[in-house]
């Protein structure tokens, strides 16, 4: 019996454990989508307590306190409740999250942050709240050294094409902080056309860009603006929350009609947000494209499932699913449009449905090529899908249809930055992943080619794709 979570922790075979500790564990992190804050990495946050640092964002947890019969009050913060009494709860919740990546992520995080190495539960909660809490107190755990102490070498956080990205442009005049911390550009407004707050953020956009938006034109010439601005900033990815694909031809005179429509308050039919959406999206790949960027496709998600508590919580609280909207037709008239025009960029396509891996992993094989190794890329198990099982599913679907040696590897998708600890978990899977084709006689045991392909996809191959 192996001891729980010790050095060798998912390394079944000799393999893995050289292929781990001799190549993978060092390698610096480049997280490509992530949503941290450039704010508090530009103002150095200080975390008060271990609940602020540990939970406070992080809706996987309230999830798993929620399934566990907490009270909402102690999951997001209520009259009468302390940090400590959410803790407490978390404390107490964790014993229960076996078989959830949860459980391992949780000691994780304590342990190459803090250095705790309890058991959590219930009865060390105090003890672990003291000793945490006496090391937040040293001042030398706010958000930039948290950063440091991951080894992380790039940050792209996700922002609106309306931000000012002023924190960013202030974090690259930090003297004692060499990590690279740039924008995203997530446009997901600009396609919402039937969304309640279209029309408001428009507005703002004409503000961000200093025009009027009285027409499609200048729609998307506030758009081309914004992208050259976020360019100038460092920009090298953009990304879209595609809860569905949209895919519905349409020439730029019926979507401007279509905008005319929304610009009166007027909702659009379902085909013509689809229209809509697909112009757009054409157009903004384009724009990528003649700029080097990486796009980023999220497909898939199914968001605010219970309007009760969206009502109460907002958005990005622990109310939303795994969608299973049709991803290949819609998909891959989307890249054959671009790729027809030879205006597809890099790309990147993930869904949060891994029943989709394998249809991915085989469209993608239809647009590769222009030299760009990897081109189009497979993307990493994320939110739910960032488990054991998912990691691997992901990965095996790659390997199956593609090339696993030209992936860009993991990236957090989080907003706590003590998340970091999910590429330590990803790289060990992937070390195993490999040992078992040697052990199992599918793979060479020559270690310089595996050890390459171990960095390569832990680090390189992003460094290259993106352009950092």
């Amino acid at each position: 019996m192996k001891p729980f979570m010790d050095d060798n922790f998912l390394l079944s075979n000799e393999t893995a454990v050289r292929l781990y500790h001799d190549f993978a564990k060092d390698m610096p992190i480049i997280d490509y989508h992530c949503h941290l804050s450039p704010q508090q990495i530009f103002e150095n946050t200080s975390f008060a307590n271990l609940t602020e640092a540990w939970l406070y964002g992080d809706h996987y947890k309230w999830r798993a306190l929620r399934a566990n019969g907490v009270e909402e009050k102690y999951v997001t913060g209520g009259e009468g409740v302390s940090d400590y009494d959410r803790f407490e709860a978390w404390a107490r919740t964790v014993p229960q999250t076996i078989g959830n990546p949860l459980y391992q992520w949780s000691h994780l995080e304590l342990r190459r942050y803090f250095g705790v190495y309890e058991i959590i539960n219930e009865k060390n909660a105090p003890a672990i709240w003291e000793q945490v809490n006496a090391k937040l107190a040293t001042g030398q755990f706010k958000a930039r050294d948290l950063v440091k102490m991951s080894n992380v070498e790039v940050i792209c956080t996700t922002d609106d094409p309306v931000d000012s990205l002023e924190y960013h442009i202030a974090i690259k005049g930090l003297e004692d902080f060499d990590v690279q911390v740039l924008p995203s550009f997530r446009p997901d407004k600009a396609l919402e056309i039937n969304r309640a707050t279209f029309l408001d953020w428009v507005d703002k956009l004409g503000s961000a860009a200093s025009a009027t938006i009285d027409s499609y034109d200048a729609l998307l010439d506030a758009l081309a603006s914004r992208v050259q601005f976020f360019d100038e900033v460092g920009c090298k990815v953009s990304d879209h929350a595609l809860d569905y694909v949209a895919y519905a031809e349409a020439s730029k005179d019926e979507a401007a009609a279509i905008f005319a429509k929304a610009l009166k308050g007027e909702m659009v039919s379902l085909e013509e947000e689809k229209q809509y959406k697909t112009y757009t999206l054409l157009f903004l790949g384009r724009l990528y494209a003649e700029r080097g960027w990486a796009m980023q496709f999220h497909i898939n998600a199914a968001r605010n499932n219970s309007s009760r508590m969206f009502g109460k919580l907002g958005p990005d609280t622990g109310f939303d699913s795994i969608n299973d909207s049709p991803v290949a037709y819609p998909l891959a008239k989307l890249l054959d449009a671009l790729d027809t025009d030879d205006a597809l960029p890099k790309t990147i396509v993930y869904s949060l449905n891994a029943n989709d891996n394998d249809v991915l992993g085989s469209i993608i094989g239809s647009f590769q090529g222009g030299g760009v190794p990897g081109k189009i890329q497979l993307g990493s198990a994320w939110w739910f899908n960032d488990t054991k099982s998912g990691m691997l599913d992901q990965m095996n679907a790659l390997a199956n249809l593609g090339l696993l040696s030209r992936f860009v590897g993991m990236l957090t998708d989080s907003r706590s930055f003590l998340s970091y600890t999910r590429h330590e978990y990803f790289r060990r899977l992937l070390c195993n992943l490999l040992g078992e084709w040697v052990e199992n006689g599918e793979a060479p045991q020559d270690m310089e080619l595996l050890g390459d392909m171990v960095q390569n996809i832990s680090y390189r191959n992003a460094k290259a794709y993106f352009g950092f």
